[in-house]
């Protein structure tokens, strides 16, 4: 991106390289103001509003350009010294309560877009690269902020009495860098895109994608998508992901903006040595405008490479980050299926107690089967018992069998949860370090860190390995004799959907898991039959857990239950 503001679907992105504002002046100088106020001007044309029949009426010129004037005018001046100034903007003036109502509707305007800056790490004339980019960020808040308050105020003739410090600036900022990596000739022209370098958020950080659900699963192609792919460059940025122990490159069009800054609360964001001169072992391309009406998401194996190739086309249907995490995790799996670990779609925890007892339980299921709720009841009936509780995965991790050693792994450092789900306490950190998404409307979404990827990549040993059951009543706890009885429970997937995507009822899933197992089902048979006969081998506990969560009336009470049997087959 070389232009000094682009502006997208809904989203407005500085480029603070090509132009930093200091002062109120600058600011109302710039190009990224004028399209700004030129869009809110076209926009209130269209609707023919009172605000704008008075500018109309009133601007002898063009209305932008007479706006600008004056906006640089009542930084400095109060209206009874413009309008000796200048007599050409005394109507505009006479009338306080519709000039009010155009700086205020302008104001709200900007700050409804998602909005961010980035910087590239690159010699320009008028950009900002040795100034402290955090500062930089909080100052050019505390302009739009002030430049706001000094037109607003003039206007009026008089002070505010009651200031709101929103965040009029910038939702989050990049610093970009261009680096080196192994790059294979057939992807060369990725070689020009940017790696985000750092981010920085400035929460409460809300944004509003057009889809909130995700539906169908990812297909493979047996051409490769990406191969010699033309792309306009500008429009790409890259966020170099450590997912589990695999490196990804995703990469992102800048009208997703949203999608791809909010990796950073879900996947560790990797440093420049870990990628430079490095080749990844997946590679992502999110949003390609192919300018197919269908949306496409599919997935290629690079055998030449070794590289796991991600695709998904530009489309309104696309738009739910559900498509970027849950493809990203797609591919690490198929890379752990190829390596001889088995993917698990669940929850797992790493328990110590006060007495110096350590347990560690997955809980197993498709989205909605209750494990993450029953895991939460669990934390508060323990809270007395036990010293930490760490999350080591929350929706994917991995069975690793290594020299004959069973353990377990994770491969996200945050959690992609509901909203709604937030009614029973879900056991993570501060809400204000968390990204949320459409938080009006159904299936809403959190993304919130819940543990450092240090700890979801070490090998944990298996205590009690669980099915979540959410669609039957019954004991809450049954524990299968062998591994013939347990399989069939597992690889059916059974659940009764939640909303969480486009399915209703009760529904199955391959191994609870349509992100690589699916894909890969006479694979993922052998990866069972070898890793379902080591845990009984190893005499751990393997059964299902009946959390009642799709069972009506029983949303709260089921996973309580459940967690309460659980607890005391721990404790006794």
């Amino acid at each position: 991106m070389n232009q000094e503001i682009f502006i997208g679907r809904n989203s407005a992105i500085l480029n603070f390289s090509t132009k930093y504002c200091d002062t109120s002046e600058s600011l109302l100088s710039s190009l990224a103001f004028k399209k700004v106020l030129s869009k809110y001007i076209n926009l209130i044309s269209n609707k023919n509003t009172s605000v704008f029949l008075f500018l109309k009426s009133n601007c002898t010129d063009d209305i932008n350009e007479t706006m600008i004037k004056l906006f640089k005018l009542l930084i400095v001046l109060d209206k009874n010294e413009i309008k000796k100034l200048d007599p050409n903007l005394t109507p505009l003036l006479s009338k306080e309560e519709l000039m009010f109502e155009f700086i205020e509707g302008l104001y709200s305007y900007w700050r409804k877009f998602e909005r961010y800056a980035i910087i590239r790490n690159k010699n320009t004339s008028l950009g900002l690269q040795n100034i402290n980019f955090i500062d930089s960020l909080n100052s050019f808040t505390n302009l739009v902020l002030k430049t706001y308050r000094l037109v607003e105020e003039n206007v009026l003739g008089e002070h505010h009495r009651v200031y709101r410090q929103l965040h009029a600036g910038v939702n989050a900022g990049l610093i970009l860098n261009n680096i080196t990596w192994k790059c294979p000739k057939e992807y060369s022209f990725l070689e020009k895109i940017p790696f985000v370098e750092s981010i920085v958020l400035q929460p409460p950080f809300i944004t509003y994608p057009r889809k909130n659900t995700r539906k169908g699963i990812f297909c493979e192609n047996k051409e490769n998508p990406i191969e010699n792919l033309t792309l306009n460059l500008d429009n790409w940025i890259c966020y170099p992901a450590k997912v589990g122990e695999l490196l990804a490159f995703v990469y992102f069009d800048i009208n997703f903006m949203a999608q791809g800054v909010t990796l950073c609360n879900l996947f560790e964001l990797a440093k420049k040595e870990e990628y430079i001169d490095k080749k990844p072992d997946i590679i992502y391309m999110y949003g390609v405008k192919d300018f197919h009406n269908d949306m496409r998401t599919e997935f290629f194996k690079d055998i030449h490479n070794e590289i796991m190739i991600g695709y998904v086309n530009f489309n309104e249907g696309i738009d739910y980050f559900g498509y970027m995490k849950k493809m990203i995790l797609t591919l690490h799996n198929l890379k752990m299926i190829d390596n001889g670990y088995l993917p698990i779609h669940g929850a797992m925890v790493n328990l110590t107690f006060k007495n110096g007892l350590e347990k560690n339980i997955i809980i197993m299921g498709d989205s909605g089967a209750g494990k993450s709720e029953s895991l939460e009841a669990f934390r508060k009936l323990s809270e007395n018992y036990v010293k930490d509780m760490k999350i080591i995965f929350d929706d994917m991790g991995v069975l690793k069998l290594d020299n004959n050693v069973l353990s377990a792994s994770g491969t996200e450092i945050g959690a992609f949860i509901r909203l709604d789900d937030l009614d029973i306490g879900y056991p993570y950190k501060e809400i204000d370090r968390s990204i949320f998404m459409n938080p009006d409307k159904i299936n809403s979404r959190i993304i919130i860190p819940v543990s450092t990827h240090a700890d979801i990549i070490k090998k944990y040993p298996i205590d009690i390995f669980l099915y979540a059951n959410n669609y039957e009543e019954g004991d809450e706890l049954e524990f299968f004799k062998n591994s013939a009885q347990a399989k069939p429970i597992f690889i059916q997937g059974a659940r009764n959907a939640k909303g969480t995507t486009s399915e209703i009822g009760l529904v199955t899933s391959y191994f609870a898991n349509p992100f690589g197992p699916m894909q890969r089902k006479n694979e993922t048979d052998i990866l069972i039959e070898k890793y379902f006969d080591k845990m009984f081998k190893d005499n751990i506990l393997v059964g299902q857990i009946r959390t009642c969560l799709g069972v009506e009336g029983f949303e709260k009470e089921g996973p309580e239950k459940a967690a309460k049997k659980l607890f005391d087959l721990i404790v006794k």
